[in-house]
């Protein structure tokens, strides 16, 4: 599949199975909150449970209200791009969709060339492992397609990916870095 008709799909509103920078992500338009509801009926996703969103440089956080400080600018290009999401606040209520009134979101600047030229033209994504909920994340197309079968509108194939989810940590009020998954 191209990378255009990728691209035309998220814009539409459409959901896809794609490799991201850590594992294959179930993933769909971060904007579209029809899309977002569509990834959690499709995966049986607890929806008090938030997804990560992928954006394609610091600057997507403002489409979110999110103001970056310069202390923690530092932070973020410590980290992004790369496989750490992190946990930024997001107190608009128009993203209560996203956040499901924790009034936080976890964001992802991935590496992976590819992901970032779909990001630049979409805009953000939402993206969660590719599995149905308490099964383990899809290593491949094939498995993917055992969970999702026609639920989703495309499958992009990466090969096999045995990565593990991103590292996911928050900057706390003391500009210090609590880890809530994986290790620094």
């Amino acid at each position: 599949m191209k990378k255009e008709e990728i691209i035309k799909i998220f814009k539409n509103g459409g959901v896809g199975v794609i490799p991201t920078d850590t594992i294959y992500g179930l993933v769909g338009d971060a904007l579209s909150k029809k899309a977002v509801e569509r990834i959690y009926e499709i995966k049986g996703r607890d929806k008090k449970k938030p997804f990560i969103v992928l954006i394609s440089s610091i600057k997507d956080l403002k489409k979110f209200g999110i103001n970056i400080q310069s202390q923690n600018l530092n932070i973020l290009n410590k980290f992004w791009p790369g496989n750490v999401s992190i946990v930024l606040p997001c107190n608009n209520k128009k993203f209560e969709y996203l956040h499901r009134g924790i009034k936080a979101v976890a964001f992802r600047l991935p590496s992976k060339k590819f992901l970032l030229e779909i990001l630049k033209k979409t805009g953000p994504l939402v993206s969660t492992s590719a599995n149905l909920s308490y099964l383990k994340s899809a290593e491949n197309i094939t498995e993917a397609k055992k969970y999702f079968k026609n639920n989703v509108d495309f499958y992009l194939s990466g090969g096999t990916l045995r990565g593990k989810p991103s590292m996911l940590i928050k900057l706390n009020k003391n500009e210090e870095i609590d880890v809530l998954r994986g290790k620094l």
